[in-house]
């Protein structure tokens, strides 16, 4: 039997493959530390009481049908309004803004609107998935390399050399895999050079646009801020599209509400797509969301308890992490500015295990950590980097602050038997 050549040649997620050996592992018993998946644990992690019970209340009132392809009307203003209110951007519900259901087919729109086959595509390694977007749009993927000595973020030095005629430049702040955020003269200076790169372009060339993803914004911690392009630079309007929802600030990732915005001849597009793809948002699902954005105490008062609990939990590795080095261990860590995750160097290439095994790749640390130390983590070589880089990226989400501080003697005892 024979499939296309794009389902023939496209990989799998290495997170899932990782999260299958974790299940594996529990079944046989295993009590893991699972800082794997970018999820929640419902019983650490609830989402907000009155999101629940609005959800509840319109099943109850018999919002089961078919909601708009674009998003209910009250949802897509109340997601204006938020966007309005807390970060100054203005963008129509009508024509500017549309809900799907997360933000994976507005990621996926948004590359199916823009790039052709053989378009180049531009994006920081680490990063989510965007080589997977690349295939699946027959793009030509230029991943760029980005250092620890700048949080893994992405400079503008690092991207101008491969601008000059690509199409789309897909960031991401607080960055999954890292945590960490771009300063505001960091993405100033990756934002100057789109608008120099478009000013080169006649009328007739495409343009340069920006993916902004920004789903984790509402999750930055301490004195932390986060940036937009066109709150930066308002002349880059026509070209960026944001990636947003509440899939990771309300612990609401199985409600699946995620919402897009930027300029009407994208959305337009954007939402055909979706609509083609059936990936709408479930109607009560947002119903329940359109009533609860425009509650701002409930809303800051459920993400000050909830950024407090995550922090708490990122900090606990952090700092342990931080001991470990202190006492000679080859590990390190960057400290936690936003997101659910930590990222963590545990550079252990090279050293053999009790069972005479060589740890050549970070695929083997990795597989070393979880039967050793019941300890499950995720190598940045998912994201795009080599597997000679020994960097992680540990998610706090499923974990209690308990169930991480517990994990740590563990992974010292585990290093303590490499030779």
């Amino acid at each position: 039997m024979r499939i296309s050549r794009l389902a023939d040649q496209m990989s799998g997620s290495e997170i899932i493959k990782i999260g299958n050996a974790v299940s594996e592992q529990i079944r046989q018993g295993a009590t893991i530390c699972n800082l794997t998946i970018g999820d929640f644990d419902p019983k650490l992690f609830p989402i907000p009481t009155e999101l629940r019970d609005d959800i509840i209340a319109a099943y109850q009132a018999g919002h089961t049908n078919y909601p708009p392809a674009p998003g209910i009307a009250d949802l897509r203003q109340a997601a204006a309004d938020f966007l309005q209110t807390r970060l100054g951007l203005s963008y129509s519900p009508v024509d500017e803004l549309m809900i799907a259901g997360g933000s994976r087919p507005l990621i996926y729109a948004a590359y199916l609107a823009l790039v052709d086959p053989g378009d180049r595509v531009v994006y920081p390694a680490p990063s989510w998935n965007n080589n997977h977007y690349c295939h699946l749009t027959g793009a030509e993927q230029v991943a760029v390399a980005t250092r620890p000595e700048n949080n893994f973020m992405p400079t503008a030095a690092e991207l101008a050399p491969h601008l000059a005629g690509a199409t789309l430049l897909a960031l991401c702040s607080p960055l999954n895999p890292t945590g960490t955020v771009f300063t505001k003269e960091a993405l100033e200076e990756i934002c100057d050079l789109v608008l120099a790169e478009n000013q080169r372009r006649s009328p007739d060339e495409k343009p340069l646009y920006i993916l902004y993803d920004q789903i984790y914004w509402l999750l930055t911690f301490g004195n932390t801020q986060h940036f937009d392009p066109v709150s930066l630079r308002p002349a880059l309007r026509d070209y960026v599209v944001y990636i947003d929802g509440t899939s990771k600030c309300f612990a609401a990732t199985g409600v699946r509400v995620g919402y897009g915005f930027g300029p009407k001849l994208v959305l337009d597009k954007m939402k055909g797509l979706v609509g083609h793809m059936g990936a709408w948002a479930p109607k009560a699902e947002q119903v329940a969301t359109a009533a609860f954005l425009p509650r701002a105490h409930e809303v800051d008062t459920f993400l000050t308890k909830f950024k407090g609990k995550l922090q708490a939990s990122l900090e606990a590795a952090y700092h342990g992490l931080k001991s470990l080095r202190e006492q000679g261990y080859p590990v390190d860590a960057i400290a936690p500015a936003g997101a659910i995750y930590l990222t963590a160097k545990i550079d252990v290439l090279g050293r053999t295990t009790p069972t005479g095994e060589v740890l050549a790749t970070t695929k083997e640390i990795t597989a070393y950590l979880l039967t050793e130390a019941q300890f499950a983590v995720v190598p940045f070589s998912a994201f795009g980097t080599s597997a000679a880089e020994p960097w992680f990226r540990l998610s706090v989400g499923a974990e209690s602050q308990a169930s991480i501080e517990a994990a740590l003697p563990r992974l010292q005892a585990a290093l303590d038997k490499l030779t």
